[in-house]
């Protein structure tokens, strides 16, 4: 089976021996195998906010609070923000585990019409007025799943809405440092005050380490604090001193800029295979970095049932409705290129073209 289904990071591409001398120089800190603060190792928090600040977000230690990974960040700010009845908007379609996240808070969810770009401010403005929403949930840089990046106008015009209609925004950033072509645009929340920023490890490092983190105002994190610490009292203490050695004693841009080269002859190979192994009237998104490409398949076809076919041919992906918050499109399929080598990529297009040949409609 080749699959392109998970949005998995390339584990030929962790760097395995540097944080095992990380794990093993934690182990000999004093108090590491102790209970410790909610808020996260200092020292963490501290070359973090560096890397935020230098990233073009000016953060201070004080701004952030560690979390098990990206998803317990948003599940913090789900817990402490919403409850049965609160309105979230997201762009559609969007990550799924967020999607799960807000139902299970009991919030219902809206979608805001948007284009290759992202949402339209002026369709949010539409969201706002019509269901009063508590936030807005948005993957704003290579985004999951569609890939696609919000322009820098577009993310001020947000922040506007947010200040004037005291609205929450979840800048949720895991793949904003995976960038293969283009000029880095600034953060959502560098542009207002009002905006919660989630970061991770687990795209540029590792996932299994499931560390990540948020950025929030002051008026606000206290109390995600306060929920944390009734949700586990602190993320690994070993875990966490580890990757202070680490981001300390490591050229961590330079590993990124090995993930950088790699994912973008992976990508390349993908894009390059698309043609080929789709029917005519396909469409797709062709981003400029992150793990995803977003295709739309002609006519009617349903990529649920697509799938099985797929399988059969030894080649996985990810159907696209599942992304939806309310009406599916059954066409939409996900596409992850960064866990295959090029040759295998290969290998496994022809695959699907195989898959696509024998089940969608009039091909």
């Amino acid at each position: 089976m080749i699959s392109f289904a998970g949005g998995l990071p390339a584990p030929e591409l962790f760097d395995v021996e540097g944080w095992r001398a990380a794990f093993d120089r934690a182990l000999s800190r004093p108090g590491v195998l102790q209970y410790a603060p909610t808020e996260g190792d200092p020292a963490l928090r501290a070359l973090i906010a560096d890397r935020e600040t230098r990233r073009g977000l000016p953060t201070r230690a004080d701004d952030l609070l560690i979390t098990t990974g990206s998803q317990q960040a948003l599940t913090l700010v789900a817990t402490t923000l919403l409850g049965p009845g609160a309105v979230v908007a997201v762009e559609e379609p969007t990550y799924l585990a967020a999607l799960q996240c807000f139902r299970m808070s009991g919030a219902r969810v809206v979608p805001v019409p948007g284009d290759d770009q992202g949402i339209l401010p002026e369709a949010l403005e539409d969201v706002i007025d019509r269901h009063q929403p508590t936030l807005l949930y948005l993957v704003p840089t290579f985004a999951n799943p569609t890939g696609r990046t919000l322009p820098a106008t577009r993310r001020r015009a947000l922040a506007r809405l947010a200040e004037t209609h005291s609205l929450w925004l979840v800048e949720d950033d895991p793949y904003g440092e995976l960038r293969y072509r283009g000029t880095p645009v600034p953060p959502l929340a560098a542009s207002g005050d009002r905006v919660i920023s989630l970061g991770s490890l687990s795209k540029i490092c590792a996932p299994g380490l499931r560390l990540g983190w948020l950025r929030a105002p002051a008026t606000l994190l206290p109390s995600l604090a306060v929920t944390k610490q009734a949700a586990d009292l602190h993320t690994s203490t070993v875990d966490q001193a580890a990757a202070a050695t680490y981001l300390a004693t490591t050229d961590l841009d330079a590993h990124i800029a090995r993930l950088r080269t790699e994912y973008r002859t992976r990508r390349d190979a993908m894009i390059a295979a698309l043609p080929a192994a789709t029917p005519a009237g396909t469409t797709w998104m062709d981003p400029d970095g992150g793990m995803f490409i977003w295709l739309r398949l002609p006519g009617e076809t349903d990529t649920s049932a697509t799938l099985r076919t797929a399988l059969r041919e030894q080649v996985a992906f990810v159907p696209g409705a599942p992304f939806y918050a309310t009406t599916p499109d059954p066409s939409t399929l996900r596409l992850s290129f960064t866990t295959n080598p090029p040759a295998r990529i290969t290998t496994g297009m022809h695959r699907l073209a195989a898959a696509l040949s024998s089940s969608v409609p009039n091909q």
